[in-house]
């Protein structure tokens, strides 16, 4: 009857946990799914070469930083500094590829990263937003 007991609250004590780091996690993930991207007119940038950063949100899980050429008004190289979790899949250069192809922060996200891909997003634009 104690081991029965014992197991119960166990079992309670597990399922408290499991809910609580649930809601730890789905408050960072609205966080991060709600992230604004500014309207950055690529039309009015300035040449150079701007650092931007993105905290990471609530949990800083997802902090990252970039470097982001601009030459002839145009974005022509975004190379991220810290924080990206590229798994060699060249994955996060593709998402800065295609910023780069469109001129734009509005691109189609990474795949199953797209909490991810925003945070990276978010650091490209606070770049931008040093150069127009």
């Amino acid at each position: 009857m104690i081991g029965w007991l014992i197991a119960l609250v166990v079992v309670a004590a597990l399922a408290i946990a499991g809910w609580k780091g649930w809601r730890y996690i789905e408050r960072e993930h609205k966080e991060a799914r709600s992230l604004p991207l500014d309207a950055v007119d690529f039309s009015k940038l300035k040449d150079g070469t701007y650092t931007g950063e993105y905290e990471g949100g609530m949990y800083k899980w997802r902090a990252n930083s970039v470097r982001v050429t601009v030459s002839g008004g145009k974005v022509t190289q975004i190379e991220p500094l810290s924080g990206i979790e590229d798994q060699g899949d060249g994955k996060t250069q593709m998402l800065y590829d295609r910023v780069i192809q469109a001129q734009s922060l509005q691109v189609d996200t990474i795949s199953g990263a797209t909490l991810t891909a925003n945070a990276y997003l978010q650091a490209v634009e606070n770049a931008l937003l040093q150069a127009e």
